[in-house]
């Protein structure tokens, strides 16, 4: 209290007591994938396809994670987190090799007008000539280009400067077994002379692991150390973050640097780091290639997955692709990350993210029937269908919970959300006089919080009182507890649940009158 020594009016300000909590946001996604360019294993925060493309590069042949942060932004992702694997740390600042995919170390590049030109791993004796482009009179921005290997021309190329046609060098050399091109940092794709040039041969290739095979990426790498801040371990220390992908993860197995085993692995992994922080949620892709049958097989004995932080998706989608020029297939999890984001936006994260258009997607590796999905809807696998004249859409919001108080998504991520709110909007209470005034307190704020989320549609019940109620009085804050320094404030919430089955029952019957005498 203040002293007044001289009479006067005062004017003080005082704590009215209300302490508001603010809602926490819902939708901030993270990506652990291959990416052309940026700093590898530091999570990186990105808030649009533009600002990913300035740091990660853009499109790149075989690898899902741009694709999978396009469609995340495409369909209403506003933050997301991205996480670049595939090569060392200490190697952040070197130029990407095949993509970045694997951090070997590229050749000294040559400069071939505009162009950087090097070989790839374990190439030796290549040389590159420029000639002119067949035909008479081509245009200025066409040339040929010969890859020698030795005396023998290995790779002839019809070659382009400009970006936006489909023989632009970049994108031919993609394909290249012995080169790979990129573009001259601040020079301008220029037509270069005609002229023959050396390419320095690049390093060996990736050790042997003793058994003839070249060694594989490592699910170690996904899975990363929170000390060293790499992989999920990277991503504790980030609070915000709402739902995990990891995209290329599939791309890993396609191309046979990871397994079956290491797929399992690391979407254990996923899972386990999302259990543990308790507030986020995994977003799982299911293997390339799978039938209905063959996926609910996978499921029950080889993944047999059973976490409330989880969710599976499936079938792939199909989505155009600017590094190859024509559609491609790739797993939905980043598309479905930004549906989430999305659905929290227009309606709220109570509502559960389903029944909704993917946008971008211009079809469906398979398009399942309502006999297959009565296969995988009851073991927790979401399935994506097309419907006549309504898009491609979700079809199914479940966990991969086998308790029936976790089976739906939005109750879950509701929970993840209330809990959050809470948590940090309540900070304040910490070192206050534990007394019935700070309990009122506690009870007055929380209460305030729950009555607006009921009133948004968030809780089931008539009136606040059903559904939800705070208690934070003598009878759980005893003596005992009080004297450990604990204050205990128990809160009961009636979470809606979505309508997923619809039955309308309809009857016949006859409308027959009696006959009354006059």
């Amino acid at each position: 209290m203040p002293t007044y020594l001289t009479p006067g009016v005062y004017v003080e300000e005082v704590q009215s007591g209300a302490r508001p909590i603010e809602g926490v946001g819902t939708a901030v996604a993270a990506f652990v994938g291959f990416a052309e360019t940026g700093p590898f294993h530091t999570p990186t925060l990105v808030t649009s396809w533009d600002q990913y493309t300035q740091t990660f590069g853009g499109f790149t042949e075989g690898a899902y994670l741009p694709l999978s942060v396009h469609g995340y932004f495409a369909n209403g992702g506003g933050a997301a987190y991205i996480v670049r694997i595939g090569g060392q740390a200490e190697d952040a600042s070197a130029p990407a090799v095949d993509g970045g995919r694997r951090g070997d170390k590229a050749a000294e590049p040559v400069a071939l007008g505009g162009f950087l030109v090097a070989a790839r791993p374990g190439v030796t004796g290549v040389s590159v000539e420029v000639a002119d482009a067949d035909g008479e009179n081509p245009p200025e921005d066409r040339f040929k280009v010969l890859v020698r290997q030795g005396d023998q021309v290995a790779e002839t190329y019809e070659a382009s400067t400009r970006k936006n046609v489909k023989g632009y060098l970049v994108n031919q050399a993609r394909a290249s077994k012995l080169i790979q091109v990129t573009e001259q940092q601040a020079a301008a794709q220029t037509r270069p002379a005609s002229q023959t040039l050396a390419v320095p041969d690049a390093p060996a290739a990736p050790a042997s692991n003793g058994s003839g095979e070249v060694a594989r990426l490592n699910p170690a790498e996904y899975v990363g150390d929170a000390a060293a801040r790499t992989g999920f371990g990277g991503l504790e220390t980030i609070d915000e973050i709402t739902m995990v992908a990891v995209p290329d993860l599939m791309s890993a197995y396609q191309r046979g640097d990871i397994d079956s085993e290491g797929v399992r692995t690391v979407q254990l992994a996923v899972i386990s780091h999302c259990e543990q922080m308790g507030d986020r949620v995994a977003v799982l892709d299911t293997p390339p290639g799978l039938g209905a049958q063959q996926v609910r097989t996978w499921r029950n004995d080889e993944a047999g997955y059973d976490s409330r932080y989880a969710t599976l998706y499936y079938p792939w989608v199909r989505v155009f692709d600017p590094a190859t020029g024509r559609n491609t297939t790739v797993p939905p999890s980043g598309h479905i990350a930004g549906v989430w984001a999305r659905s929290d936006g227009e309606r709220g994260v109570h509502k559960a993210p389903a029944n909704e258009v993917i946008r971008g997607a211009v079809d469906l590796e398979l398009r399942l029937s309502k006999g297959e999905q009565d296969l995988l809807n009851p073991i927790g696998v979401n399935c994506v269908r097309a419907f006549p004249g309504r898009g491609i859409r979700i079809w199914g919001a479940r966990t991969l919970s086998s308790d029936p108080a976790w089976r739906y998504l939005n109750v879950r991520r509701l929970f993840n959300y209330l809990e959050e709110s809470i948590l940090l909007g309540t900070q304040w209470v910490v070192f206050e006089p534990n007394d019935d005034r700070l309990w009122s307190s506690i009870r007055r704020n929380v209460t305030a919080f729950l009555t607006e989320e009921w009133r948004r549609g968030a809780l089931f019940g008539r009136t606040a009182e059903e559904a939800f109620y705070v208690k934070c009085d003598r009878d759980n804050n005893p003596s005992e507890s009080i004297d450990q320094g604990r204050v205990i404030c128990e809160i009961g919430v009636s979470p809606v649940k979505p309508a997923e089955f619809v039955v309308f029952r309809l009857a016949q019957f006859s409308d027959s009158t009696s006959l009354i005498d006059e």
